[in-house]
């Protein structure tokens, strides 16, 4: 059962982490153009000519897609930090880096300095990076199994809230002007704050204490905490297990994981998730967004309000996913919101071509945005991040994550650069390549990936460790028990282990 703790350690750090990744992401859309009117009145001051058009396009993209390279630098920390310093140990170091970033954005204009603005997207870049992999971590090791992915798209749910936050907070009327973006910019901090001051009074994840520090009595504390009763045996047991199995292998780097065939389609699997995710499109749906529904008719004082109700849609849904993921399974929402996306995208397509001759096609092309939208907020965006939890153990984890969020964050990187000259050079047929990716990407998990739902780390390692060809340390184990039993119970302990 989903207890008050443990309902209390989701919330904390998914307010303090990951709506801060969603709040960052869409923050400077509304305020962009006083921001860029900020750096050119800097450029005057400073050498008393305007900035030339193309500097100012170089400024801006560089404003934009330092987010995502310090998330891929986030990344690349998160084996280091998370084996050395804990789950919660590295959230509550992370917050560091989001009030740095917060408090330099937020002075920015009094320092009449825009060189802060960008070096603060870094730093906040790096924070979002650990953020993203960090929460599923520690959240997706703490939860048991029935609950693990209904609490693992609670941080997915409010990287949206973090973003529709950001729009809302961000219309005109409200900071989204010449006076109010500096304070829209700083107002970061104040989930951190509030993590770095209640996070210390819950505990840390019972897998790291038990796997990684060796305490089993720490471990055991924080379980019955968490599951708010004192038998927990049998979640030790499974830990033990898994502790066992591991001893063998020894911690894993991010180059022994990359060759190591025991776990070559848990990774290949996360790679191709990851990047199915981010190529898919999002960012550039989230970006054409104002333009269909302009093309639409929507009056451009509007279309802020438009974009706010699209971000509303996006959390409705992505709550949705944290509601169904444990009844319908990880597989069915993946291949349903992959197929949503791809369907969208190819509809799309269509409808851009055809709107200046149709005049029902612009409608349409809202419709599409709207699916797609909803597909990859119930499988597309929440669900990888899932199942690197789960697909990975103990030691191998944190390398894992590491991958993933690299993947995640390059190619998050990758798509914002190279849209704008895809779109410049295809323009509507941008929405095939994206189609074809979603298309690729649920062909390989209709073949690869397997179903997680309600099992035990150590069974979907077997599951695994079939399609890898190996075979895993565990039965060992417990044919050394056989020995140990009567005969008369060995049968009922092989007829329990052969159901794993």
């Amino acid at each position: 059962k989903m207890t008050l703790l443990l309902a209390l350690v989701a919330l904390i750090s998914a307010f303090g982490s990951s709506f801060q990744y969603g709040y960052n992401v869409s923050v400077i859309n509304a305020p962009a153009p006083y921001m860029q009117d900020f750096y050119n009145q800097t450029y005057f001051n400073r050498s008393g000519k305007p900035m030339d058009s193309g500097f100012q396009t170089l400024l801006w993209s560089l404003t934009v897609s330092m987010y995502p390279l310090g998330g891929f630098f986030g990344s690349l920390v998160v084996w280091p930090l998370v084996n050395n310093c804990g789950r919660k140990g590295t959230l509550l170091i992370n917050n560091l880096f989001s009030i740095t970033a917060a408090v330099l954005m937020g002075t920015s204009e009094l320092a009449k300095t825009f060189e802060v603005i960008i070096l603060s997207r870094v730093i906040m870049g790096i924070y979002a990076g650990l953020a993203s992999n960090v929460v599923p971590m520690f959240l997706g090791e703490m939860s048991p199994k029935n609950l693990r992915g209904a609490i693992g798209v609670v941080p997915q749910l409010f990287i949206t809230i973090g973003i529709l936050v950001a729009q809302i907070l961000g219309l005109n009327s409200i900071l989204g002007n010449a006076e109010g973006w500096p304070l829209l910019l700083g107002l970061t901090g104040i989930p951190s704050l509030i993590q770095l001051l209640t996070l210390p009074f819950f505990p840390e994840s019972p897998r790291y204490l038990l796997i990684q520090k060796g305490n089993e009595e720490q471990a055991r504390q924080a379980l019955q905490k968490l599951r708010g009763w004192d038998d927990v045996d049998d979640e030790i047991e499974e830990m033990r297990q898994e502790d066992r199995s591991e001893k063998e292998e020894g911690h894993f780097s991010v180059l022994s994981l990359c060759t190591f065939r025991a776990l070559r389609w848990q990774l290949i699997s996360i790679v191709v998730m990851m990047m199915g995710q981010q190529l898919s499109g999002v960012n550039a749906v989230f970006y054409y967004a104002d333009r269909i529904f302009q093309s639409a008719g929507v009056d451009s004082n509007n279309v802020q309000y438009v974009t706010v109700s699209i971000g509303a849609i996006n959390v409705v849904m992505t709550l949705l996913a944290v509601f169904i993921v444990e009844s319908l399974g990880r597989r069915i929402l993946l291949l349903a919101g992959f197929g949503l996306c791809c369907v969208a995208c190819a509809v799309l397509t269509l409808a851009l071509n055809l709107q200046a001759t149709v005049s029902w096609m612009s409608y349409l092309s809202i419709v599409c945005v709207i699916v797609y939208i909803i597909g990859h907020a119930i499988g597309a965006s929440p669900i990888p991040f899932v199942m690197i939890t789960e697909m990975f153990l103990q030691s191998s984890r944190p390398a894992a994550f590491m991958v993933g969020g690299s993947v995640h964050w390059l190619c998050n990187f990758t798509v914002g650069l190279v849209f704008l000259y895809m779109e410049a050079g295809l323009g509507p047929y941008s929405f095939l390549i994206f189609c074809a990716i979603c298309l690729a990407t649920i062909v390989y998990i209709f073949f690869i990936v397997p179903e997680t739902k309600n099992k035990t780390f150590m069974e979907i390692n077997r599951i695994m460790a079939k399609r890898n060809k190996v075979e895993i340390q565990d039965d060992k184990e417990e044919l050394k028990d056989f020995h140990a039993v009567p005969d008369g119970q060995a049968g009922k302990k092989g007829t329990s282990s052969s159901k794993l």
